[in-house]
């Protein structure tokens, strides 16, 4: 298969080389990431012109790598890969199961993960149309999802608020909060995991990113994953410097927690 895709003038530079994948971890986890399905996706996105080379990793995580796509004219997208053998099927089930736009009939893990990329995809698109400072979501197939490449001119990525701390805290967090607050009240979503793991520093300006898990307002557990997403922000942006509190935050946000 790897062949066949490199027939297409698709090539894995510096993923799947040999030269890169020295030790018996490293195999585990291209194998991991590179199987069967994943490559035929792969290589159909490549036929369809959204990509033509696979050249480095943004990041990595237990459930999906996102690496860097290059497309004919040279420019940047993220590809991101959900891994069948390392994701959390009883998470994906608890965030889809009550989704009214999901119809989730059947446990196979394949078709749960496609329903979990299609889930962010949607919830992206979604975001992006209620002008949330989101990646812009490009297309999803099988279980990989293509996305705006966040980062500089020289194809750095943008780090995450974890790695990243903002000069300014306070001005940081006002601007996150505008952006949580079109999330919520323009796109009519919760992000449900939302930390500055999950927050791009893009030039001082905050990017919300990994939306899969995020559910809709009228969803049964909106009120509970909203709740934590505020505690979340306000602990993580004190530990920063911030003094706006749990109770600040939500004054600003003008929420009642949905009730």
């Amino acid at each position: 298969m790897i062949d066949k895709i490199a027939k297409a003038d698709f090539k894995m530079e510096k993923i799947v080389s040999q030269k890169r994948i020295k030790g018996a971890e490293d195999r585990k986890v291209a194998s991991e990431i590179f199987d069967k399905q994943t490559l035929e996706t792969l290589y159909k996105l490549a036929n369809q012109n959204y990509m033509t080379v696979l050249n480095g990793a943004i990041s990595t995580g237990k459930e999906a790598n996102v690496l860097k796509g290059v497309r004919d004219d040279n420019s940047l997208v993220a590809v991101k890969i959900y891994r069948i053998a390392t994701s959390d099927f009883k998470k994906m089930h608890y965030y889809i199961q009550g989704d009214p736009r999901f119809n989730l009939r059947s446990n196979n893990k394949r078709r749960l993960i496609n329903l979990w990329v299609n889930k962010e995809f949607r919830n992206l698109k979604r975001a992006k149309e209620a002008n949330v400072n989101v990646p812009e979501p490009i297309i999803a197939m099988n279980n990989v999802l293509l996305l705006e490449f966040i980062g500089d001119d020289l194809g750095n990525p943008a780090q995450t608020v974890k790695n990243q701390n903002p000069e300014d805290v306070d001005d940081f967090l006002d601007k996150l909060l505008i952006e949580i607050k079109k999330f919520v009240k323009g796109a009519h979503l919760v992000h449900g995991d939302l930390s500055t793991f999950n927050i791009l520093n893009k030039d001082e300006k905050p990017v919300i990113i990994d939306v899969s898990q995020s559910v809709v307002l009228d969803h049964a557990i909106a009120n509970e994953l909203l709740e934590r997403d505020i505690k979340t922000i306000a602990n993580e942006f004190r530990k920063m410097g911030s003094s706006k509190s749990f109770d600040d935050i939500k004054e600003v946000l003008n929420f009642k927690l949905l009730n």
